[in-house]
């Protein structure tokens, strides 16, 4: 499931026919959940950004937002929305240090790289980007961005186009999400997600020579860390250590050892997760707050048995948090303090094909003590296990997953922010933690 990022025509498309904004409810407590939900968007087509982009400001007041307008930020107490660049720029995320916002804007056939300072509005040009070129993420320090490089043209038809990383579009889903005609060997039209599994494969059998790279901010120099033919996607500078790269090798999951690790200077390279049963799948990646754990969707196998799973950089300590079907989730995230998870669902026609799996939720995780204070020999070398204890936040039975929640924590870990077409069009949410007041 790559991290591409989708045209904001297709983000429009996901809504049902225009309505006026009365009709969209501003908040509402969840009959089902007692959480209260609020619209902070006013301008349909509003979206937050996917689910590992740094979105936040310094004061932890607003999130950046992407609108058929262009970048602004949304206070999401006052609903403020502030205007930052225009709709011909495309989103990479916010700075943790100085709170820039980082953006790309098409020049020609290449991308260009800025920065735009929120105290001055003033915007810097960092660098050119060679042809076929995309950066998607942003170093702890802001010192250095990171992008992808596809070293040669993509065959004639190609469905991914090689500026269709991070950088891009605006959500994670591009033309490759629309649902197509490809027939089964009994005679049957694939699903709509057997479909997008086709296309990535395709991709995959492609072998482009690709490279990863890093482009200094101050001086524009870039600097290749690794290169191969797998597909290289999904980079994700840790948000503490600033030398820390992750990536994966993008394909079907079950056909891929999906999660990696680089330093910055190429060294270290290290494969976070191994397959050892056919139809295990690993992926959706993303690094805890405080950078020690990369946190992963695992199954074993695929559609039967849901994990979160976390690898410790320093030690390699592996853990499993289980959590049942209609629990899964899209994506996952972490609270700021690392004690809570969320999750943002999934419909039927997903990997877990959950009956009951269109909700958001707040996951607490519950370790699995040892029997009668009894520990193995070795266990501190065995994978810790526990259990996700599931609470529902929002029922979202009227959205359409082909556009995913990519629910977010708020810095001060009392909210989720989210986009949703619940009502039609699409909109930024917000849902407190705590239930509503009776």
């Amino acid at each position: 499931m790559p991290c591409l990022r989708l045209a904001l025509p297709f983000v429009l498309a996901l809504t049902a026919p225009a309505s006026a904004n009365a009709e969209v409810p501003r908040e509402w407590i969840d009959a089902d959940t007692g959480h209260r939900v609020v619209r902070l968007s006013d301008e349909p087509g509003t979206s937050s950004l996917y689910f590992h982009q740094w979105s936040f400001t310094p004061d932890g007041r607003s999130v950046v937002v992407t609108s058929p307008k262009g970048i602004a930020t949304l206070d999401f107490t006052t609903r403020a929305l502030t205007p930052l660049v225009g709709p011909d720029t495309h989103i990479i995320q916010l700075g943790r240090r100085t709170g820039s916002v980082y953006f790309t804007r098409t020049e020609g056939e290449q991308l260009a790289v800025f920065s735009l300072s929120l105290d001055t509005r003033t915007e810097h040009r960092i660098a050119l980007l060679p042809p076929r070129a995309t950066v998607s993420t942003v170093n702890a320090d802001e010192t250095l961005l990171g992008g992808t490089l596809t070293e040669a043209e993509p065959p004639a038809g190609e469905l991914f186009p090689p500026n269709s990383g991070a950088s891009a579009k605006n959500t994670p889903q591009g033309e490759w999400m629309k649902a197509g005609n490809e027939h089964a060997s009994d005679g049957r039209v694939f699903t709509f997600a057997e479909q997008k599994e086709r296309r990535l494969a395709r991709r995959l059998a492609a072998r482009l020579p690709m490279s990863i790279f890093t482009l200094d901010i101050a001086t524009g120099e870039l600097r290749t860390v690794h290169s191969s033919t797998d597909w290289l996607n999904h980079l994700q500078f840790s948000p503490k250590d600033p030398g820390q790269l992750m990536f994966c090798h993008e394909g079907p999951w079950h056909m891929v050892d999906r999660l990696w690790l680089v330093r910055t200077d190429g060294s270290s390279l290290t494969k976070v997760h191994t397959r050892t049963m056919n139809m295990e799948i690993a992926g959706h990646e993303f690094f805890s707050p405080d950078g020690r754990t990369v946190w992963y969707d695992l199954q074993t196998p695929r559609g039967e048995s849901f994990w979160l799973a976390g690898y410790e950089l320093a030690t390699g300590a592996r853990s499993r948090l289980q959590l049942d079907r209609n629990a899964w989730s899209v994506h996952y995230n972490s609270s700021p303090d690392g004690t809570r998870f969320s999750g943002d669902g999934g419909d039927a026609e997903m990997v877990a094909h959950a009956p009951d799996g269109k909700w958001l939720y707040l996951f607490l995780p519950t370790p699995i003590p040892d029997v009668a204070e009894l520990s193995a020999p070795d266990s501190g070398s065995l994978i810790r296990p526990g259990v996700l204890r599931a609470e529902r936040l929002v029922n979202m039975k009227t959205h359409d997953y082909r556009l995913e929640p990519n629910a977010v924590f708020t810095p001060d870990g009392t909210k989720l922010i989210f986009r949703s077409n619940l009502h039609g069009e699409v909109h930024v949410y917000a849902v407190d933690l705590a239930p509503a007041a009776k």
